[in-house]
């Protein structure tokens, strides 16, 4: 048979069939549709719609076909619009079953029959002639089913038939395979109308033997009846439910006048032995588990078969085709799966609407919770608990507010760290420990509250408990000391904005006992008084000049301070260790002083560093919740606003020599994203909290000074944590410091972190050495009148030293009157002192301004000359007083604290102690210069 006499029977197979299809039109769908309303009329109306496309498409293809065997000797497969345009055809067809099968399913032909008896009786010739084996007994409702289902499934039939001469043809060269996939797809059509009639006559059958109660429930026209437990016995576990009933979108339990039903796009099956014996299958769902026994392997199989296949087709959203196949064998349902579900159990879930993902019934991933009363947890989830990073929304009742909490989550509580923005303004960073601030944390509520506050320091329980800072906008008072319970308790010292300062023990938030209060204009009272700084009772008050007045005091409003005691006028002027005093080394050892900092990262070294860990420990870089409060959307965004760094533990261990230790160490400290560099961002704001602003008093400075020199200790020991566990991740033996045992390691991270703390600390050197820095600059200032020559003569510089070819003049200019030519490039060269915090390069920069000196002294004698100290001291005074350093005196005190022990008694400390006369003369040559004036005008 060739494609041409396959093409002609195909024609008159169209013909006859178009013929059919206008008859059951007249006949049947016609009359049904103009007699009026009827229930279930819609679906005829629908079906009618696909009616008519399979018509048209019946009537395109055999004029198609018409013009192919008239006009073409030899046809080609190209001339089947069948074939090329199966998709058409295979669409209309399963639309046109589709609705068929629903009518069915809510027994439409029996309502059309009943309700429009009078039509069918008139038209009963019509459908006998339809219909090969119609008789006079053949219900109206019989005779609808079968009169607009039976001939299409036989012209299928047909359209098969040819297909399969189609394939036999040998001429067919590359349109075969065409051919064959067509062939393929109306035998796979034809298994679907069978199977979607089979499972519409299930459902029928079913509602029909259901109570309205069930089927008011349970019955829609698109729903199919999968499995039955009276056809196919399987029973529940608890003994609840005496049927259970699987349809192509939900398992239902029934048991006596109740139902349960479970969507199966979040069901999850599988085979079990363990808790109730053989032939047994798990079922979970969000909020139940329970198991389903069958009492025969085969019937276990065809269950656990049609549920996964089930619960396959309706995570994919749609049936297979055909709707029992081999075409989902192997494809078991996915573990994790992306759904909404709403929980109606008692307990914290209670009313919430969950969006996200699932893994084995429980939320597993990223998803979105969001209760009734207005709660919403965006973030991740483990096994059915908030697990990894989230931001839970809590509204305020009575206003338009909420609670924003940014924060890792474990097990359903925050733990790790957080950022929460609170409805009333206050802003918490810290740490968490089951819904709880724990260990360190930062409680600012600064921004706009009647009562402005800022807390740095430890939590335990969810209050202030250990070493903290607390200012008080309102009273202009820092406190800095213990706490207990959200109080002041144990040693503590207030600073104030005034420049008075004072030490005092606390009980519960009171003062106890006798203290120490230091004045702005240097006094000294030691003894008992008020908050408001009265004097009371006995104390000791040591003024600036020396004298002492010692006795009891009292304060009445009308007559101010009262005081029964001795006035002592013998003793000299204090010395710094009184008008200097400081506080804080004693009371709060520097090792306890940020405990529940450094906590923090031990447990987190301690405790692996890794995945989890990490993400609970560094918290993420997340906007302000000002933004997710316009949009939950944002929720979803990445977290992450800088380039993560590659393997934390393995870039650690690539980076071991000095000076690739040092390049590593010094990247590292700079990213927020490296533990280092945390931890790092949390020591400075724990010392911008205690030195900064209000703290910034000359009596903290050894406190501030020690502290900074113990960070670059614990930054060390956190390093050489963080490197021994790499190295036991990676496999290889601990290191016992050979590589590494020439080098100072808390010296080599004192320059990197320096520049964190550095404002503060030299602000603290500045206040301290005020006065000797005020006597200094004024005699800069003097000494800055003088031209160089007189300069360098006042000072003593010897005059074969002095540079005089560098004195070049201008017209009408006297040599004597020329001033700052000299030394010129050593003193530009000191003046670079300030730009660099890093106290190595301070004495580098001390250095070149000593070679520069070195280099003009040669230049002009005209040759190598090595300087003594004798001889450097009076140029090096001449370089800087034309330098004019400000606060020369605090960046001298600075340098000497924190340079490198490895520097004393070298070149670099040599010139530091000649940098140190330098200045302490320049104090005294202030007075001199006055007498040295005096002399010389007379």
């Amino acid at each position: 048979m060739s494609i041409t006499d396959v093409a002609s029977s195909l024609l008159r197979c169209e013909e006859t069939f178009s013929a059919c299809l206008a008859r059951i039109n007249s006949v049947v769908l016609q009359p049904l549709l103009q007699s009026g309303s009827f229930e279930q009329a819609k679906f005829f109306l629908l079906l009618n719609d696909h009616f008519q496309v399979i018509w048209d498409l019946t009537e395109e293809n055999y004029r198609a076909l018409k013009q192919t065997v008239t006009e073409t000797e030899t046809a080609s497969v190209h001339n089947l619009y069948l074939a090329w345009k199966a998709d058409l055809f295979l669409d209309a067809y399963i639309q046109y079953f589709s609705t068929f099968a629903s009518c069915v399913v809510v027994q439409g032909f029996e309502h059309a029959a009943r309700n429009k008896s009078e039509v069918w009786k008139s038209h009963k010739p019509s459908l006998q002639q339809l219909l090969e084996d119609f008789s006079p007994d053949t219900s109206n409702a019989v005779s609808l089913h079968t009169v607009l289902h039976k001939p299409f499934q036989d012209h299928l039939q047909q359209y098969s038939a040819l297909f399969s001469k189609l394939e036999e043809i040998k001429t067919l060269g590359p349109d075969k395979e065409a051919i064959v996939n067509a062939s393929r797809q109306f035998a796979k059509l034809r298994s679907f109308i069978s199977q979607a009639l089979d499972e519409a006559g299930l459902t029928r059958n079913l509602w029909k033997s259901l109570s309205h109660k069930f089927t008011d429930v349970l019955c829609t026209p698109e729903r199919r009846l999968l499995e039955d437990s009276r056809n196919l016995s399987i029973f529940s576990s608890t003994g609840r439910s005496d049927r259970v009933l699987l349809f192509h979108d939900i398992l239902v339990l029934i048991q006596g006048s109740s139902l349960q039903s479970f969507d199966l796009k979040l069901v999850w099956v599988d085979e079990t032995s363990k808790e109730t014996g053989n032939h047994t299958l798990r079922v979970r769902t969000p909020e139940e588990e329970f198991f389903l026994l069958a009492k025969e392997p085969e019937s276990r199989a065809v269950w656990k078969w049609k549920l996964s296949q089930a619960v396959r087709q309706a995570l994919n959203g749609k049936r297979d085709f055909p709707l029992w196949s081999h075409t989902g064998e192997g494809r078991a349902p996915p573990r994790c799966r992306f759904s909404t579900f709403t929980f109606r159990a008692d307990g914290r879930l209670k009313g919430a609407a969950y969006d996200g993902e699932w893994r084995l019934g429980k939320p597993h991933g990223k998803g979105q919770l969001t209760w009734p009363d207005g709660r919403n947890y965006v973030g991740d989830f483990k096994d059915g608990l908030e697990h990894g990073f989230g931001i839970c929304l809590v509204p305020h009742a009575s206003k338009d507010r909420y609670d924003c909490y940014k924060c890792h989550w474990r097990e359903g509580k925050m733990n790790g760290y957080g950022i929460c923005e609170y409805g009333n303004e206050m802003v918490y960073k810290g740490y968490f420990r089951d819904n709880l601030r724990q260990g360190f944390g930062i409680l600012d509520n600064t921004s706009s509250a009647k009562t402005p506050f800022k807390y740095t320091g430890h939590w335990e329980n969810d209050k202030k408990s250990g070493y903290g800072v607390w200012d008080d906008k309102e009273r202009e008072e820092r406190y800095i000391g213990m706490w207990h319970e959200d109080q002041r308790h144990g040693t503590g010292i207030v600073v104030m904005q005034s420049g008075v300062c004072y030490r005092r023990a606390f009980h519960l938030d009171k003062m106890v006992g006798s203290g120490i209060l230091l004045l702005e204009d240097d006094s000294i009272y030691e003894g008992n008084f008020t908050r408001d700084l009265m004097f009371v009772g006995k104390g000791k008050l040591t003024f600036p000049n020396g004298f002492t007045l010692e006795g009891t005091f009292t304060n009445k409003s009308s007559q101010g301070l009262h005081t029964e005691g001795i006035l002592n006028t013998s003793g000299g002027e204090p010395d710094d260790t009184i008008t200097k005093l400081q506080l804080g080394q004693r009371e709060f050892p520097v090792e306890q002083r940020w405990e529940g900092l450094f906590s923090q990262f031990l447990e987190f070294v301690s405790s692996g560093g890794q995945g989890e860990t990490e993400e609970s420990f560094m918290g993420f870089h997340v906007q302000t919740s000002k933004e997710l409060r316009k949009s939950q959307e944002y929720l979803y965004c990445d977290r992450e606003t800088e380039e993560a760094p590659k393997n934390l533990l393995d870039e650690l261990l690539e980076h071991q020599e000095t000076e690739a230790l040092q390049s590593y160490l010094e990247e590292a400290l700079k990213s927020s994203l490296h533990p280092l560099g945390k931890l790092l961002k949390a020591l400075a704001s724990a010392f911008q909290a205690t030195y900064g602003g209000i703290g910034a008093n000359k009596h903290l400075l050894a406190m501030a000074q020690e502290e900074v020199k113990h960070y670059a200790k614990e930054v060390w020991e956190f390093y050489q944590g963080l490197r021994d566990l790499a190295l036991k991740v990676n496999g290889q033996p601990l290191l016992e410091d050979t590589n590494q045992s020439d080098l100072n390691g808390p010296a080599l991270i004192l320059p990197l972190i320096l520049p964190s703390f550095y404002p503060e600390l030299l602000m603290l050197y500045m206040l301290y050495h005020e006065k000797e820095d005020d006597l200094y600059c004024q005699g800069i200032v003097d000494l800055s009148l003088f031209p160089d020559l007189k300069l360098l003569e006042f000072l003593d510089v010897q005059k074969h030293f002095w540079p005089l070819k560098d004195l070049t003049l201008t017209t009408n200019q006297r040599r004597s009157l020329i001033k700052d030519r000299c030394f010129l490039s050593a003193t530009e060269c000191l003046q670079k002192m300030i730009t660099t915090v890093d106290p190595r390069e301070k004495l580098d920069i001390l250095q070149k301004t000593y070679e520069e000196i070195e280099k003009t002294t040669n230049r002009v004698l005209e040759k190598e000359y090595s300087l003594t100290m004798d001889d450097l001291l009076p140029m090096l005074m001449y370089v800087v007083t034309r330098a004019s350093i400000q606060h020369l005196g605090a960046e001298i005190h600075l340098i000497r604290d924190l340079m490198d022990p490895a520097n004393e008694g070298g070149k670099h400390d040599f010139l530091l102690t000649a940098l140190e006369s330098c200045y302490e003369l320049i104090q005294k040559e202030f007075r001199l210069h006055q007498n040295w004036e005096v002399l010389q005008s007379s």
